[in-house]
């Protein structure tokens, strides 16, 4: 049984690394993934509750979170901030007076009172943490600040002590704002679901829960509402906005016949539409699943992450002893030693880094959404910022799906007509771009289907279905470009198809190829002749033609080999083996079920003009991570440096933590804001 969970209150990233480990290491939890962006943890388990379970492991690591089935907790954690911040501004005014009497001859016991107090209202729970964090046998950042206040305090330095705790105080606050801002960035992006629809009935509307509607449901669509499901207009016109789904922000009008996705604004007039897909299946929940399913899927670089925490702290804190210690027993200067000492601890936190990273691959992830780009976790970022060669599938991909029957050519005693309407009857529940083709051009010649049984799909090969004394088939035809209609196997006659490349796929290769990619490769299941006059028109720099699936999956295999990697681009049921085998697979459009499972990248448009946007986020994705991690470690080694000379006071480790963290966890949240 899958479980969904949020932890509430959960704002230390190095503590969410603990808590995901330990369940993991737990036997009865499996599957276990933690989002520390969204506060989201998913687990399987065959428990049917275990808030109390996951509450008991949580609080073993970490005290003040609490574990909910969903996110409900809101306003009780406002009030809670407010309270924070009234005690924090108070303690901010003693310290101010505490700083004034320091100055003054005689007033040393009313500033040291001033002092104690003001670190107790911003320190007190901060040291309440660090005490349990020494009986559990943890050293984070709470340990290290209770140690850096009682050693200011014992060596007289209430001051600067009350320093410390004000300023951690600002900048923990400041910088659980800052996360908790992003997280509402980021939830918004997914926030596309209406939960409620207006269904028809006796003359007027109901208003019912969108997740209970069926198939089939006749639903009013007011103006200025998002569609709660897929389906199919029946009464009324109007133009929606799409770009929730597709990252477009062109109004596009629709009337009587066209389909309406879930998610989709309508803009202006009142329409009827008639439901084709349940709530869980809808075009806006795939797209939420997909982007709450990304926050879990780690990056490399996230992983690394956890793995330099658990290693880093113990390191620094070696660190600290040995300058707290050789010096002394060499100059007997205990008291300034350990002084230096606490200030390379408070300065060494690795919070600004632990926090930035995540959040900026999951910020990344946020800012694609928007462009109409879905991926599924940052290990695909880190692929495609580096992708240097990319293969397309060429029908439905780099061509679109407006192809057209061009001839009919009869190879037997069947006219014309009948091969069509043979072609029509075996393509009847075919989703393939051919056999749109062959429908719209019967529809047009008012050619009417007839009866068969036992449809069947090969994919890669065609289709076939039988009327119970013959067997027919549409697939492709061997040594000429068309699709041949064949009766036990016998080619009755053959219908040539004629296609156009999309109208982005030129200037897109080209932004590609400008923004460094060397190889841009079709693999195409049709013959050389239609590949080669598609290529000539749109740039690709090698072309393979003729390919089974199997025989595609050889090939990216191949360009594996040659370029260290490489993303493909396909959509359809018979691109699913490729997208799965490829560094990166990336899905056009919201249409195959098995396209989207297999790939790691939707692009929701089902177009390419997306795809460059995608790789220019992604790279400034991995260069923001990159770029926290250089400024983080440089200011840590400056005023740990700084501090080992004595030049450094201890309230400047404090900015070197907060203020680097929130700092890094700005410019992670960033990327959601900014124009691709």
């Amino acid at each position: 049984m899958k479980h969904e969970l949020i932890l509430e209150g959960l704002n230390c990233a190095n503590c969410a690394a603990k808590i995901e480990k330990k369940l993991i290491d737990t036997p009865e939890y499996s599957d276990v993934r933690f989002s520390f962006a969204t506060k989201e943890l998913s687990l399987n388990c065959d428990k049917r509750n275990i808030v109390t379970d996951v509450q008991a492991i949580v609080d073993s690591i970490e005290d003040g979170v609490t574990v909910k089935e969903s996110d409900d907790a809101e306003e009780q954690e406002e009030e809670t901030d407010k309270v924070k911040i009234v005690l924090l501004c108070l303690s901010a005014v003693l310290f101010i007076a505490a700083f004034i009497l320091h100055f003054r001859e005689g007033a040393a016991l009313p500033c040291a009172i001033l002092s104690v107090i003001s670190a107790v209202l911003s320190g007190y729970e901060v040291v309440i943490e660090g005490v349990k964090s020494v009986l559990k046998l943890r050293i984070d950042e709470t340990t290290l600040m209770t140690v850096a206040v009682v050693a200011a305090m014992v060596l007289g330095e209430f001051v600067e002590a009350a320093a410390v705790t004000v300023l951690f105080g600002i900048g923990e606050l400041l910088e659980d704002k800052a996360v908790e801002k992003s997280r509402r960035d980021i939830r918004k992006l997914a926030d596309i679901r209406p939960d409620t629809a207006f269904r028809v009935e006796n003359g007027g509307t109901v208003e019912v829960p969108a997740k209970e509607i069926p198939i089939g449901t006749l639903l009013e669509i007011p103006p200025h509402t998002r569609v709660p499901l897929d389906g199919e207009i029946i009464e009324g016109s109007t133009t929606v906005d799409a770009s929730s789904l597709t990252g477009e922000s062109v109004p596009v009008d629709v009337t009587v016949g066209s389909e309406l996705l879930s998610g989709m604004m309508n803009n202006d007039r009142t329409v009827r539409m008639k439901t084709t897909k349940l709530y869980a299946d809808s075009a806006a929940t795939r797209i939420v699943r997909l982007v709450e399913e990304s926050a879990k899927n780690k990056g490399a670089g996230e992983k690394m992450i956890s793995r330099f925490a658990r290693i880093y702290t113990p390191v620094v804190i070696f660190i600290g002893v040995l300058i707290a210690v050789i010096p002394s027993l060499m100059t007997g200067e205990w008291t300034l030693w350990i002084h230096r000492a606490l200030v390379c601890l408070v300065a060494s936190c690795p919070c600004s880094i632990v926090i930035s990273v995540p959040l900026a691959y999951f910020a990344g992830i946020g800012a694609a959404s928007k462009a109409g780009v879905l991926i599924k976790g940052g290990r695909f970022v880190e692929v495609l910022a580096k992708a240097t060669c990319f293969a397309f599938d060429k029908t439905g991909t780099l061509t679109d799906h407006h192809i057209s029957v061009k001839e009919i050519k009869s190879c037997s005693d069947y006219s014309s007509k009948e091969i069509l309407q043979l072609a029509l009857s075996v393509e009847a529940h075919s989703a393939h771009p051919i056999a749109a083709a062959i429908r719209d051009y019967v529809q047009a010649h008012h050619i009417s289907e007839i009866e068969l049984k036992d449809h069947t799909e090969i994919s890669g090969h065609g289709v076939s279905a039988s009327d119970g004394a013959h067997t027919y088939s549409v697939t492709k035809a061997k040594g000429v470009s068309a699709t041949a209609v064949t009766r036990d196997d016998e080619v009755i006659g053959l219908i040539e198809i004629s296609e156009q490349p999309r109208r982005e796929a030129k200037s897109v290769l080209a932004e590609l190829k400008a923004l460094g990619v060397k190889k841009l490769i079709m693999l195409s299941g049709d013959k050389a002749c239609a590949c080669q006059a598609v290529a000539e028109r749109i740039g690709v720099t090698e072309l393979h033609s003729e390919l089974l699936p199997e025989d595609k999956v050889k090939c990216v295999e191949s360009l594996i080999g040659q370029n260290g990697s490489c993303c493909f681009v396909g959509d359809g049921i018979n691109d699913a083996p490729v997208l799965s085998r490829s560094d990166c697979g990336i899905a056009m459009g919201l249409g195959s079920d098995a396209a989207i499972e297999s790939a790691d990248m939707v692009l929701s448009a089902e177009n390419l003009s997306a795809l460059p946007k995608a790789l220019r986020i992604c790279r400034r994705t991995v260069n923001t991570v990159r770029g926290n991690i250089a400024f983080s470690l440089a200011v840590k080694v400056l005023v740990i440096t700084l501090a080992a000379f004595g030049i450094a006071p201890l309230w400047l480790a404090v900015v070197a933590d907060t203020g680097v963290c929130l700092l890094c966890v700005l410019n992670s949240v960033r990327l959601i804001r900014q124009k691709h």
